[in-house]
């Protein structure tokens, strides 16, 4: 394909393409469109899509006009249906048609076979039978590969379904002649049904059963080819009815039922136990727990209360809440999701674009070897049995329908099974990027860590109560606001109820004091007790001290004239953070972390979850440069991050990973989007797309590797045409089932 700067193509159409049979289908479509001025297009046989880029110059429908040009159809797809409705009817008048057609060509082909290959069953008029069931499969059966073969050839092209056309009209053809005009039709004529070449002069042969044979084979493949591709797009369609159908708005302080394309931004809704949420937005009254497995494939409910953020489409588990509308229809998560998921299977893998290169050559070079082998076998005096048999197994073995089949079979499926696991692919180029990284940037801050400060340790000093320390340091840091203070209340807060604080004071940088029960506590850095007048033992220093150098906050408290012990606070490792560095080195990928924070916090975070490398002290807009000297020491750099501050590093990264649970501004700049905010979806993620691209090469080695092994084969007059069509058929079939057992991949656990 013919690459252009997409920068003078500002506007991105996306046609649904008909009548497309095969890779090289695509292939001619895009070599049209791509020789318009101003226009990038990809087309994809799997989807049958085209997206095209094009310049103001070109109107939708100059490019409508082309593919018409070019033998196919092609119309703007329907707009999206809104949040909640009913999906569109399905297109299945197709696959029931091709169903329809192989199964009545299946049964005038058995008894056909039957007799060519069973001398016992040949009585005196036999062949006319044959030739009376054979006609309607080779005909009706094989009558869409006929048109295509004749659409192509007026527009001067040669496409897979040439070749089948030509095979089995050949075979055909040659059968009529022999009964009509040769000795075939003589009452009485038998001949035994065999693999090998026989040297006769092929007026008394007839190749009923391979005209037959292959056209009920050719369209086997089909149709087990349509029903896959329906298949492996389940996960996508499932994915966009997920949403709930109405919803229960707050109006004038009344419910009322709506269908949820009517809500709008700003909206309260009511979600009782067991109902989905209806769109994006944030709770405003009361706590539940919400099942978000189906968009995230995390099975444990999340616990949300006022202020959280609740995504569409999950489900509340727990009590009744009341939420306000922040983002509807195409803006939601899951929409956003759908159509992450449906551009990364509209796209092309470098792979498919060298198969794609060799099905549009493909065919002409066949025909010409057809033609070849047919003249070389005549010219051996081998007779023309030998010499027709040859050449029209060339044409039929050599159809690489597989090779079209290869890759978006296997993405199609990849995509899909990714959606359901929180796993969001942007594009086929990511797989190959999975493949070669090396080193991947762990960002600390809610990535490796949850973000949240978190009390980790009491430490009273000697002769004071623990529980006393706890209680009363709580109660003064719970009338702050500072994330340090709100750790150390909500760790309090979990062994009993707070006492009331009077006299609350902030002192600037350093801490608090106020009146607890009587007493003048202070909380906050050693330097606030010392300054107030309170005596310090050496046992509360040395606690500061070792909590520190553990990379943890070390908050003192005190009353009375005296310091009583030390509250750790720090922002904890994520439960699965450790598990996921080791999966991530047993994929290959040396871990590096990556922090703004102090180098002490940093390394004691490093040292917990087994990362050896720590880069700390780095400024937000200096993470880019960063990536970009490990790229320069010749490293092939994966960045997982989720902030704003993230965005920058991530698109620098030869391959972004953004965690779900950040900004908008990381998901965009990004490769793959992890829908969970847990560091060993990564894990899943650079695995699964590994296991993609294995199935992907595989299938094009198999597919290739057999056009190879056995046109020479066909050639040679080894290979009967029938036996030919049924594995031409067969590779098809198996492309499909093997990207198909991507639908088992299954998480780490």
């Amino acid at each position: 394909m013919t690459t252009k700067p997409l920068l003078t193509a500002p506007n991105q159409i996306e046609l649904a393409i008909g009548g497309m049979t095969c890779a090289s289908c695509a292939a001619r479509i895009e070599k049209k469109l791509n020789r318009m001025d101003g226009v990038t297009a990809t087309v994809n046989y799997a989807t049958e899509k085209a997206t095209v880029r094009y310049v103001d110059d070109v109107t939708p429908d100059d490019l409508i006009a082309t593919v018409e040009k070019t033998g196919y159809t092609a119309v703007l797809p329907p707009p999206p249906t809104p949040a909640g409705a009913e999906p569109a009817a399905e297109p299945v008048d197709e696959l029931r048609g091709l169903r329809t057609r192989l199964w009545v060509s299946l049964v005038l082909t058995v008894p056909v076979i039957a007799l060519a290959m069973v001398p016992a069953w040949q009585f005196e008029y036999w062949q006319w039978l044959s030739l009376t069931l054979a006609a309607p499969v080779v005909v009706y059966g094989g009558l869409p590969f006929h048109r295509a073969a004749w659409i192509n050839l007026r527009h001067g092209a040669a496409t897979m379904d040439t070749l089948v056309s030509l095979g089995t009209l050949a075979a055909f053809g040659w059968s009529v002649w022999a009964l009509f005009l040769g000795t075939a039709g003589e009452p009485g004529m038998t001949h035994p049904f065999s693999f090998d070449i026989s040297r006769t002069d092929g007026a008394g042969n007839i190749y009923l059963e391979a005209a037959a044979g292959v056209t009920v084979f050719i369209l086997a493949g089909r149709y087990f080819e349509a029903r896959a591709k329906r298949t492996a797009g389940a996960a996508l369609r499932a994915l966009l009815e997920l949403g709930a159908k109405d919803v229960a708005v707050l109006r004038g302080g009344a419910e009322t039922r709506i269908p949820v394309d009517q809500l709008a931004v700003g909206d309260r809704f009511v979600v009782r136990p067991g109902e989905k949420i209806a769109t994006d937005g944030v709770v405003d009254e009361g706590t539940s727990a919400v099942d978000a497995s189906m968009l995230t494939g995390e099975s444990v409910p999340v616990e949300v209360g006022p202020g959280d953020t609740v995504v569409g489409a999950t489900v509340n588990a727990g009590g009744r809440l009341v939420v306000t509308a922040t983002r509807i229809g195409g803006d939601t998560q899951l929409a956003q999701m759908a159509r992450l998921v449906e551009q990364a299977q509209t796209g092309k893998a470098a792979v498919q674009r060298l198969a794609d290169r060799i099905s549009g050559v493909f065919v002409p070079i066949v025909i010409a070897l057809a033609a070849g082998t047919l003249g070389w076998w005549l010219g051996t005096g081998a007779g023309a049995t030998a010499a027709f048999t040859a050449a029209v197994a060339v044409l039929i073995i050599a159809c690489p329908c597989a090779l079209g089949l290869a890759t978006p079979t296997a993405l199609l499926v990849g995509t899909g099974r990714g959606a359901q696991l929180g796993i969001l692919i942007k594009g086929p180029e990511v797989l190959e990027s999975t493949k070669q990284v090396d080193t991947v940037v762990l960002d600390k801050t809610g990535t490796v860590t949850t973000g949240r400060m978190t009390l980790v340790d009491v430490l009273p000093a000697a002769g004071e109560d623990r529980a006393e320390l706890l209680r009363l340091a709580g109660a003064l840091e719970a009338a702050s606001e500072h994330p340090i203070a709100q750790a150390v209340a909500a760790g309090a807060a979990e062994a009993g109820a707070l006492p009331p604080v009077t006299g609350f004071a902030n002192v600037e940088g350093l801490g608090v004091t106020g009146s607890v029960e009587g007493r003048e506590v202070l909380v906050g850095r050693l330097r606030l007790l010392r300054e107030h007048g309170l005596d310090v033992p050496e046992e509360v220093a040395r606690a500061a001290t070792a909590a520190e150098a553990e990379g943890r906050t070390a908050v003192l408290a005190g009353w009375d004239g005296r310091a009583r012990g030390v509250l750790a606070v720090a922002d904890v490792v994520k439960p699965t953070s450790r598990a996921a560095v080791a999966g991530l080195r047993a994929l290959g990928l040396t871990p590096v972390l990556l922090t703004g924070d102090n180098a002490t916090v940093a390394k004691a975070v490093a040292a917990e979850v087994g990362i050896d490398e720590v880069i700390a002290e780095v400024l937000p807009a200096d993470k880019v440069d960063v990536v970009r000297r490990l790229q320069g020491d010749g490293r092939t750099v994966a960045m997982v991050g989720d902030g704003v501050n993230d965005a920058a590093a991530l698109a620098q990264a030869d391959l972004g990973l953004a965690m779900g649970t950040g900004t908008d501004v990381a998901i965009e700049a990004s490769d793959l989007t992890l829908v969970r905010g847990d560091l060993m979806a990564a894990v899943d993620a650079i695995r699964l797309s590994r296991r993609t691209l294995g199935i992907i090469k595989g299938n094009l080695f198999w597919a290739f590797a057999y056009n190879v092994a056995a046109l020479p084969l066909a050639a040679a007059g080894l290979l009967n045409p029938m036996i030919a069509g049924a594995a031409m058929a067969f590779s098809s079939v198996f492309v499909v089932a093997n990207s198909l057992r991507l639908r088992g991949f299954r998480p780490v656990a």
